[in-house]
């Protein structure tokens, strides 16, 4: 076994720290350890976007935040001036009641929290989230002495670490657990007959919780000690089905697994996975607060969820105390947007979309009305669970009917996303086997409402813009049948298939008939229903972004795009946080930079509108309530700043405002399979390079004035054709890369660039 030793525990007074050992040193003295090189930019960028606490949180809306895309857990204030509560949750959590809707039946349900009591009362924190490391690291001064801490969720293990040593006074400070009835914490909709689950079983090292549909989980932990530190792991097991004790089992084993581990060894490991992870890509720009919230962004998405594993619900892995409505996974926008970053930031190993629709597939046709449950047509109701499920009882209705949601095009919308996957990796297996059996699916279901008209177009019964009215020729709908059939017909020639479905996806395509418009103000919600309130969601103009059915490129399309756009940004009252990060992705492919970056920064300087702001954390509230899409989807606005790719043309530095002279990124990921780099210095591209994993064709809006140079990595010169100014064509065969320099000019390295002034950072400062 192996021996545990002082050094795997917080010094109080550390000033460095080894590779290998666990300590509270800060990142610069970690970075400058003489075992380890000085940061590269890619360590340094990420280091920089720690998040510091000089004030204790009270709550998530201002706490540290660990996770591993499952186990999550919070720290902050306690009950009592002398405690702390780390709130510990767990996403796959919740209840099995298919019998009620999903937000109660497929409830997530709370745990439970540790609580650190301690001597004296708390006078002082000195805290560090640093996300290179997936640490949370500092001190606690009370009124009897101090103690320094380090914590984790380990990556590989989903246990929770936390290594504690105290000063003289402070020696007795010592962990509980509390756990938190197995009950929804949803009201609305709740049925009268709705029972908690039955108490758990508790013990000195374990809540074992059953549930009355079956399974349940366990809480388990333990302690190690050398002199007064201690070191606490911590696992929670879950079972969806089954006898409860197994997650006992499970749990002790995997506690006893970490503390008889070597803590440096553990440690390394998930350092190493988490260093791997902000290896992959690099995004910097002179705005510092807002180049650190974008790999905070990142953090959270890794911290939230993984491929083939839970997709982000409203809370990802964490639960916030009192709970609110949003208890499990919404499907009408919220996971679409929200993992929307995964593929410009190249990090597909976060891609749970794709991989939850690839596993729970079987799931869809319980969303289908029992009328249209032919086999051949799916839908996806929300609120659901990770599994697609949003209740046995509960189908999202039929268009035209007296049951009319705002669920049909739920499926059709993540289907957009899986798309993306395919788009951004060229893998036809993405096709193949989830995104065309899926789609097509999604789309009969649609087409059992479609009819022809006086006009010979094919028009949709009534439906509902999601939150906001219903209407005949529904925008919403109607933009995402048009992607969906267009897509199934490209989708065909890629995988060289015939389908039965073809020729209904050719009428669509050609007789679907167009959005309804108003001459002043654009695209309508529908038929004879205008646009005539504030509306935080922008489903009437999905058409414009994401799915981007009009171009800018285009001047046809621009007029429509503007007057639509102008229309909806000039009622704000009722915008939340994601309506900002949209709209700014909206003017960066309008060509809008400067508001681009103003729609951004409201947002991100907490900005407040219809009581829904950003949170100190990064996190997000829409009055009281928990929610994570709006900042994650605020990172995808930056990627639209710094690159687009669509309709087969690649652009760099599309939307920068001029008020970023400099801005530097490295492996983006975009359509077509390509991974770009990119300097600008001075508000100029210096160069960008290009690399190609499929060899798809390559058309580049390079935006480098004057002469240019195309060159392969060796230096050698790279035939190529200017289609128009600023624009070229290379032939880029699988494996090859690219560079484009101004003429005779070197390749710039990835940079962190330099800072615009000092901005407060992230945390409570």
């Amino acid at each position: 076994m192996p021996r545990l030793t002082r050094r795997h525990f917080i010094a109080a007074t550390t000033a460095t720290a080894s590779a290998a050992a666990w300590t509270a040193a800060s990142p610069t003295a970690w970075a400058a350890a003489p075992d380890r090189p000085g940061p590269d930019p890619y360590e340094r960028i990420a280091r920089a976007a720690a998040m510091n606490w000089r004030r204790l949180p009270t709550g998530w809306q201002d706490a540290p935040f660990l996770a591993d895309g499952r186990l999550g857990a919070q720290l902050y204030q306690g009950r009592t001036a002398n405690t702390l509560k780390l709130m510990l949750s767990h996403t796959e959590v919740q209840d099995q009641r298919g019998q009620w809707r999903g937000g109660i039946g497929f409830s997530r349900l709370p745990i439970g929290h540790f609580t650190l009591t301690l001597a004296g009362d708390v006078t002082a924190v000195d805290w560090t989230l640093d996300p290179y490391d997936a640490e949370l690291r500092g001190t606690v001064t009370t009124t009897s002495g101090s103690l320094a801490f380090t914590a984790l969720v380990h990556n590989d293990t989903s246990t929770l670490l936390v290594s504690t040593r105290p000063s003289p006074g402070e020696e007795a400070a010592a962990w509980t657990f509390q756990w938190l009835p197995a009950a929804t914490t949803r009201t609305s909709g709740k049925p009268e007959d709705y029972t908690p689950n039955p108490d758990p079983t508790v013990t000195d090292s374990h809540v074992q919780q059953p549930l009355i549909a079956g399974g349940g989980w366990t809480t388990a932990w333990r302690e190690r000690r050398a002199g007064t530190g201690r070191l606490l792991a911590a696992h929670v097991a879950y079972r969806a089905s089954g006898d409860v004790a197994d997650t006992t089992r499970a749990a002790h084993d995997r506690v006893d697994r970490a503390l008889t581990t070597d803590p440096d060894e553990q440690v390394e490991h998930h350092r190493r996975w988490w260093h791997r992870f902000y290896h992959r890509s690099l995004l910097s720009v002179p705005d510092k607060r807002l180049q650190a919230f974008y790999v905070l962004q990142l953090y959270k998405l890794a911290a939230a969820t993984r491929a083939g594993g839970p997709t982000i619900s409203e809370w990802g892995p964490w639960f916030p105390e009192i709970g609110n409505n949003w208890t499990a996974v919404w499907w009408n926008l919220n996971v679409q947007i929200g993992m929307a970053p995964i593929h410009g930031s190249n990090h597909l190993e976060l891609d749970s979309v794709t991989s939850t629709f690839a596993r729970y597939e079987k799931n869809l046709p319980t969303s289908v009305p029992a009328a249209y449950r032919d086999g051949e047509s799916y839908a996806l109701g929300h609120p659901s669970d990770w599994q697609l499920r949003a209740g046995d009882t509960y189908d999202v209705g039929a268009p035209g009917s007296d049951h009319v949601s705002d669920n049909f095009g739920n499926l059709t919308w993540a289907m957009h996303n899986v798309w993306q996957t395919y788009a951004h990796t060229q893998d036809t297996a993405v096709l193949r086997d989830t995104l065309f059996p899926i789609l097509t699916n999604a789309i009969n279901f649609y087409a059992h409402f479609l009819h022809e008209g006086p006009d010979g177009k094919l028009h949709l019964l009534q439906t509902r813009s999601p939150e906001y009215a219903n209407a005949e020729d529904c925008t919403y709908d109607l933009s995402l049948i048009r992607w969906g059939a267009r897509t199934l017909l490209q989708t065909a020639r890629i995988l060289r298939t015939d389908h039965p479905k073809a020729p209904l996806w050719r009428d669509i395509a050609t007789r679907l008939t167009p959005y309804a418009e108003d001459p002043a103000a654009g695209v309508m919600i529908g038929k004879d229903v205008p646009l005539a309130d504030s509306h935080r969601h922008h489903s009437h103009l999905l058409w414009l972004y994401p799915l981007r059915e009009r171009s800018w490129d285009r001047p046809a399309d621009r007029d429509v795009m503007a007057r639509s756009m102008a229309h909806w940004v000039s009622m704000q009252q009722l915008w939340h946080g994601y309506s900002y990060a949209t709209a700014s992705s909206m003017y960066s492919v309008m060509d809008e930079p400067e508001k681009a970056l103003d729609f951004l920064t409201f947002f991100t300087d907490l900005g407040v509108v219809a009581d829904c702001a950003m949170t100190p954390n990064t996190m997000y509230r829409e009055g009281r309530n928990f929610a994570l899409e709006s900042p994650l989807s605020a990172a995808q606005s930056m990627l639209d700043m710094a690159v687009q790719s669509h309709e087969g043309v690649l652009k760099v530095f599309p939307s920068v405002s001029d008020r970023w002279p400099d801005a530097s990124f490295a492996a983006l990921r975009t359509q077509g399979a390509f991974l770009v780099d990119a300097d600008r210095e001075a508000g100029r591209t210096r160069s960008v390079r290009v690399h190609s994993e499929a060899g798809a064709p390559l058309t580049l809006e390079h935006g480098i004035r004057g002469d240019i140079s195309v060159r392969d990595d060796r230096g050698r010169q790279l035939h190529w054709r200017e289609t128009a100014p600023g624009r070229i064509t290379v032939q880029l065969p699988r494996g090859a890369t690219a560079s484009i320099t101004p003429k005779n000019s070197p390749v710039a390295a990835p940079r962190d660039v330099p800072s615009l002034g000092d901005r407060a950072g992230w945390g409570l400062p």
